[in-house]
């Protein structure tokens, strides 16, 4: 049941139940006027094939036995074991097992338990970075609940324990989150697929780990270093969101049915522009969105310092007096009401916003194109639900 709220709540946030009129000449992909848009029937890619419930099956399996595993170990374990339940069963939009799945179905793949436990393993792997992520921006929450090392250092506090609650419940985040990258691994190679296949998808699934933690390093290290270049923003982009999100599972799904390289070539001109657009659209929310959608609070990035290519597109533009407000403000944790009001009038005002929506449509119309390109190479199904992916990615609502 887990999952399937998740799933009607990304629906809401994505706009996964709308599509846009093809009666202008505007691209279905880019803004639609909210009175052109039409209600549609047909299930999203998360829905299709009941991926969605079945994904959250070969979790919720795989984490019961892992529940096991621990518990014989030490009963003090089992905390840890909830932790991760709570965290992967309990939200998680399963876009990566999903492109996966699609992308090996694209390629002749054929459905079955196995490649859905292979390509559940994809959410372990998120579970390990966000935790990570969290730690790392100090953020009290995440989809609406309590981080987990906010988490583990409640339980510390409670219990009346010796020594810091902040620090204890740091430690347990990061060895939570190398547990289930572990698990990532495990689940993987274990999902039932076969060996020659997993050994096909080797490469761009040690591609796809090292790629998110160099990106996510980049991404500490631009905000230290307050480079506020669109080039660096744009490199973070492609590498901790882009590649990561789209390109690497879709490749993961095209070598595990051993897909030809054309078809590679394909998901590659597909998913890399889908990734960034996807990236942008997370950073436009993170300073204008709804809390009751993104669960995170309202300007949660501005307090974070996140310096994404919506700030860096503000501090090319802007004139001096926003400059200075930009450097004074962002990446203040104690930001309140007025000062993110204050920050996303510099980021309107100087254009950034607009910039940014304009590099979203720019990048759909690419993933529009290199996806009608590769059709012939696709079976019809999966790309139906890949260009279903390509509307919901950019056109989350704010």
């Amino acid at each position: 049941m887990l999952d399937e709220i998740d799933v009607h709540r990304w629906l809401r946030a994505s706009l996964f139940h709308r599509r846009f009129s093809r009666h202008t000449d505007a691209h279905p992909w880019r803004h639609t006027p909210s009175h052109t848009r039409t209600v549609c029937s047909v299930p999203s890619p998360i829905e299709h094939a009941e991926l969605g419930t079945r994904v959250g099956s070969a979790l919720t399996e795989f984490l019961r036995r892992q529940r096991h595993r621990l518990t014989d170990i030490d009963v003090e374990l089992g905390r840890v074991a909830e932790a991760a339940e709570l965290f992967i069963l309990g939200g998680g939009k399963r876009i990566r097992p999903a492109f996966a799945y699609w992308g090996y179905r694209g390629a002749a793949g054929p459905d079955g338990d196995a490649i859905v436990a292979c390509v559940s393993s994809l959410e372990l792997l998120q579970a390990s970075a966000l935790m990570h992520d969290d730690l790392m921006d100090d953020s009290d929450t995440r989809r609406g609940e309590p981080s987990v090392h906010r988490r583990f250092a409640t339980h510390h506090r409670d219990a009346g324990w010796s020594g810091s609650p902040e620090h204890f419940g740091s430690c347990a985040a990061i060895l939570l989150g190398d547990l289930c990258m572990t698990w990532s691994d495990e689940m993987f190679t274990g999902g039932g697929m076969s060996a020659d296949a997993v050994g096909r998808a080797r490469a761009d699934f040690d591609f796809m780990r090292t790629e998110v933690s160099a990106g996510q390093y980049l991404d500490v290290l631009t905000q230290a270093q307050r480079d506020t270049s669109i080039e660096r923003a744009l490199k973070v982009a492609r590498f901790k969101s882009a590649k990561y999100t789209i390109e690497r599972p879709l490749l993961i799904g095209a070598a595990l049915a051993d897909g030809s390289p054309e078809l590679r070539e394909c998901y590659s001109a597909f998913g890399l522009p889908l990734g960034e657009a996807f990236q942008l659209r997370d950073d436009v929310l993170g300073v204008f969105g709804d809390p009751s959608h993104t669960g995170k609070p309202a300007g949660d990035d501005l307090r974070e310092g996140k310096h994404t290519f919506l700030i860096a597109s503000a501090y090319e533009t802007t004139d001096a007096a926003g400059s200075k407000l930009l450097d004074e403000l962002l990446g203040d944790p104690e930001l309140d009401v007025s000062g993110v009001a204050a920050l996303r009038q510099v980021i309107t005002e100087s254009g950034a916003l607009d910039r940014t929506e304009q590099r979203i449509d720019r990048l759909a119309e690419q993933t529009r194109a290199a996806l009608e390109k590769g059709r012939p190479l696709m079976v019809p199904e999966a790309f139906d639900m890949l260009e279903r992916f390509g509307e919901a990615a950019v056109r989350r609502r704010l």
